[in-house]
């Protein structure tokens, strides 16, 4: 009886632990906000979770800071590794630390460079890019045939140029401007604004300086729409003689778009993200499978619809 009863609270002992686990996040910075919503996401949902801790560092964007992060949480005995990296092309280095420690890692929202080589310990969970871009530029297009235009000069301001969010989501730009339907729409020209709010304030100041005659702004992300506009509007351009265009669907671009400033976003579900993340890291952690990439739909957002996605991020 009393190997039975010794069993039985060993068996117990091992099933509860079986859920425990220590989570490091390393976060490529908290001053966004849209990563600030990412970064809730996890912190809420293991909240919900019993014995799911979480260590959650700021990187500072700093990619020698970052990986110095993951090796540190290998040192303390992580049972799992969420990046949110700060350079997609310096990701290498930190799958091959973690793979080198057998620790889990799990890449989160940026797409890392090596992704089509994560070995099978290591996952991926995001929105598709090729979606975030082609939603936002199809929306500004049919808005310039809405209001009959047959020729539209815009902006485009892009992310940093080392993410490849920010690579793809121009690219999804420059591919809808180039079907028969789009084709009216030319670019004056293209900057980044580091995602950036007062850089782009900053970056629409100068081209508004120009003198140049132009239809609307399409840019990779909200805040770097919103710096746009307040720049616009600094400028006293009428907000209905242009079309603005972002991503991400933040609190802060719904407002703008209820005040009639900005013209569309996509939704990118902040918060689904960091929770497919941490859901995907903890079952990496019991050595359950995971695919290599998990997507997250993308959704456009415009003032018919705003009201879905007023309480999402």
């Amino acid at each position: 009886m009393k190997k039975l009863l010794l069993g039985v609270a060993i068996s117990a002992l091992m099933s509860s632990s079986a859920f425990a686990a220590k989570v490091g996040v390393s976060m490529a910075k908290f001053d966004d906000n849209f990563l600030t919503v990412l970064r809730n996401g996890m912190i809420e949902q293991a909240k919900g979770m019993d014995g799911v801790e979480l260590q959650v560092e700021d990187a500072q964007n700093d990619v020698a800071k970052q990986l110095d992060q993951i090796k540190n949480f290998v040192a303390s005995g992580v049972d799992a590794i969420i990046v949110n990296p700060v350079d997609t092309s310096a990701t290498q280095a930190m799958s091959d630390a973690a793979a080198a420690a057998k620790v889990p890692l799990v890449y989160v929202n940026r797409e890392p460079v090596n992704v089509d080589t994560l070995p099978e310990s290591q996952a991926f969970v995001a929105s598709n890019e090729a979606d975030s871009g082609t939603l936002e530029t199809k929306e500004v297009c049919r808005l310039f045939t809405e209001a009959g235009k047959k020729e539209a000069n815009v902006y485009v301001i892009m992310g940093e140029l080392s993410n490849q969010a920010a690579v793809m989501r121009t690219k999804d730009i420059d591919d809808v401007i180039a079907t028969p339907e789009c084709s009216f729409i030319k670019i004056i020209d293209k900057q980044t604004s580091n995602w950036n709010r007062d850089e782009a304030q900053n970056l629409m100041t100068n081209w508004l300086s120009t003198g140049k005659p132009f239809d609307g702004v399409i840019a990779n992300n909200d805040e770097s729409a919103i710096g746009a506009i307040q720049a616009m509007k600094a400028a006293n351009i009428d907000m209905k003689s242009v079309v603005v265009g972002g991503v991400d669907a933040t609190q802060d671009a719904l407002a703008a778009m209820q005040a009639g400033d900005l013209d569309a976003t996509v939704f990118q579900d902040a918060a689904g993200q960091g929770a497919g993340a941490l859901d995907a890291a903890l079952k990496l952690s019991k050595g359950e499978k995971v695919e290599r990439k998990v997507y997250i739909p993308f959704q456009l957002v415009t003032p018919a619809n705003i009201d879905k996605f007023l309480k999402k991020n």
